[in-house]
């Protein structure tokens, strides 16, 4: 059972308590990102088994009326396995997609998985536009990851980066991550005629995105954490789409560890949700 603490980033561990979230979030007029958990597989049958999960969640999404759509991990969908099983088990994926018309993101993992990762979605994209995928500003190749997608249909999510890149390929501390940020993200609104995804809950990055938005007239929408900020997601949806991101599932307690890990302000989002405030 997920502790009430844990309840406030992850909803359930069940399909149906995820689509219920989603139903709420919508009743709020925000979106819904619903993700699996599950992460680094070893095992192609647990690749496998998450990989029919999400299938039948698409099935499930599009035989209702909901704003939501799914989010995949390509090392869940067994890359650490092999380029070719991530890609077989994406195919599977987005062809069930295309059935129902559900949108497709590709999250974004450390450094050793983003040319698989581009590889894919630029394989699978210009069949299927309802795509996109993610990339981290803090990557020093960013910026011509950007100019290779600029090319492609789909929609790009930016974020700062979580992970704990090598200092010779990546930036390091907060104000030169968020000055990448700044810059990736005027190219992308600049350049991407899709739509551009804003991954953070940085009240000054989401007011750069709409002068930047004022400017270029690219659509945009701002993407949240489940349990951060929330009050700020249901304003903003009030003017620009707003999308929460969802996880569930049994596999919670790492997911929860690293959201609190990772970023200060995590641990109090969490204490003031206990409390109230």
């Amino acid at each position: 059972m997920i502790p009430p603490i844990a309840r406030q980033f992850v909803a359930g561990e069940s399909a149906a308590t995820a689509l219920e979230h989603a139903r709420q979030l919508n009743d709020d007029g925000v979106g819904a990102i619903l993700n699996l958990l599950g992460e680094h597989y070893d095992d192609r049958a647990d690749a496998d088994a998450d990989t029919d999960a999400y299938c039948t969640l698409v099935g499930d999404i599009g035989a209702t009326d909901l704003d939501a759509c799914i989010s995949v991990k390509p090392s869940q969908l067994g890359l650490n396995l092999g380029e070719e099983l991530f890609r077989e088990n994406l195919a599977r994926i987005v062809d069930t997609a295309a059935e129902t018309g559900t949108f497709v993101w590709i999250d974004m993992e450390d450094h050793t998985t983003t040319d698989a990762t581009l590889d894919a979605f630029e394989g699978h994209v210009e069949s299927y536009p309802s795509m996109g995928v993610c990339v981290q500003a803090n990557l020093k190749r960013t910026m011509d990851d950007l100019e290779r997608l600029a090319d492609l249909p789909g929609k790009v999510r930016l974020v700062k980066g979580a992970y704990d890149e090598p200092s010779d390929i990546s930036y390091k501390g907060h104000d030169r991550v968020n000055e990448v940020y700044r810059d990736a993200l005027a190219f992308a609104f600049e350049t991407f005629d899709d739509g551009v995804a804003i991954g953070s809950h940085d009240p000054d990055v989401i007011s750069y995105a709409a002068t930047l938005h004022e400017e270029y007239g690219t659509p945009y929408e701002v993407q949240m954490l489940m349990g951060v900020r929330e009050d700020a997601q249901r304003e903003l949806a009030a003017d620009v789409p707003v999308y929460q991101y969802v996880p569930y599932g049994d596999r919670w307690l790492s997911y929860f560890y690293r959201r609190v890990r990772e970023r200060k302000e995590n641990v109090l989002f969490a204490a003031r949700a206990i409390l109230g405030r």
